[in-house]
């Protein structure tokens, strides 16, 4: 066990840097830079720029020098305002993070009752309901769901506030959020509830007059949640960072938001950090995760 979690972060360490080379990399060839203006700036002033920031270097002396201050903790500053990565990071990733979270737990909860619900009535009307509705979330994009609640709930019938920063009100954005991975685990729930349902130790278990609530429960749930557990690891990183869609119609001022203004921008400092915090988020939750297998199904052996 020890030295499989030796082996999964030292994996997991090189897996990052990597993403880091990879983005940096792509990031410079990609055209423009982060001193492009409307109107544009002289020579002289762009010149200074780079200068400041050590753009004017080669490029692999600048990703060397930014690896140096990222081993330090040092993020770098904005190139568009000047202000500490750090400080952009903490302000937006608690508002992604409560708001994912949440959409999280409604996801797992919803989705492996529903699933399991499916699958004990299998063919009947609950079960035809189930899969007709998570069908129809599994092909609707959040962003189309986000965009119609906020037409029906906030502007038609203004039962829901629009949402800010400081509001409380989460119903539909967690909704907007949830309502996708909800649909995808409901169905993994369905088949791998199933599956277990006609193992030979299911069956034996019926057998010997074992209580219908107790079989599902202690033998066919835990076993039916390894694929729930695989997918909603990364799935799990990816919703706390936010949808930067759904952050956008909500006006959310969270992670997704920041990434794409800073990808608009070509602000290099603050696309890195936020994709190395994503990267990182991704590859903790996997291997959290996988070590998850052996809580869920004592079988499992690490090798």
């Amino acid at each position: 066990m020890g030295r499989y979690i030796v082996k999964r972060v030292l994996l997991a360490i090189v897996t990052i840097l990597a993403i880091c080379a990879i983005t940096f990399f792509l990031m410079h060839a990609v055209p423009g830079g982060p001193f492009n203006r409307e109107k544009a700036l002289s020579q002289a002033t762009i010149d200074a720029l780079n200068a400041r920031y050590n753009l004017d270097k080669p490029l692999f002396t600048q990703f060397i020098m930014y690896m140096k201050g990222l081993l330090r903790g040092d993020f770098g500053v904005s190139l568009k305002n000047g202000r500490e990565i750090s400080a952009i990071i903490g302000e937006s990733f608690p508002i992604s993070a409560r708001l994912g979270l949440m959409a999280m737990l409604v996801a797992l909860i919803c989705g492996t009752v529903f699933g399991s619900l499916a699958a004990l009535t299998r063919n009947k009307l609950p079960d035809r309901v189930i899969v007709f509705f998570s069908t129809l979330f599994t092909a609707v994009p959040s962003f189309v769901l986000a965009t119609l609640l906020l037409l029906v709930f906030c502007i038609r019938l203004g039962w829901v506030p629009v949402w800010d920063a400081n509001s409380t009100n989460y119903i539909l954005p967690v909704i907007s959020l949830s309502a996708y991975p909800m649909a995808y685990i409901t169905r993994l729930s369905k088949t791998s509830m199933l599956d277990a349902l006609g193992q030979d130790y299911v069956r034996t278990a019926r057998a010997k007059g074992v209580s219908k609530t107790k079989l599902i429960f202690k033998h066919a749930l835990r076993n039916s949640l390894i694929p729930v557990i695989t997918y909603a690891g990364p799935q799990i990183a990816y919703i706390i960072t936010g949808s930067m869609v759904v952050e956008t119609i909500f006006t959310i001022g969270g992670m997704g938001g920041k990434f794409v203004s800073a990808i608009n921008n070509r602000d290099y400092t603050l696309i890195m950090a936020t994709t190395i915090f994503l990267a990182s988020l991704m590859v903790v939750a996997t291997l959290v995760c996988d070590l998850l297998y052996k809580v869920v199904d004592p079988r499992i052996q690490y090798d």
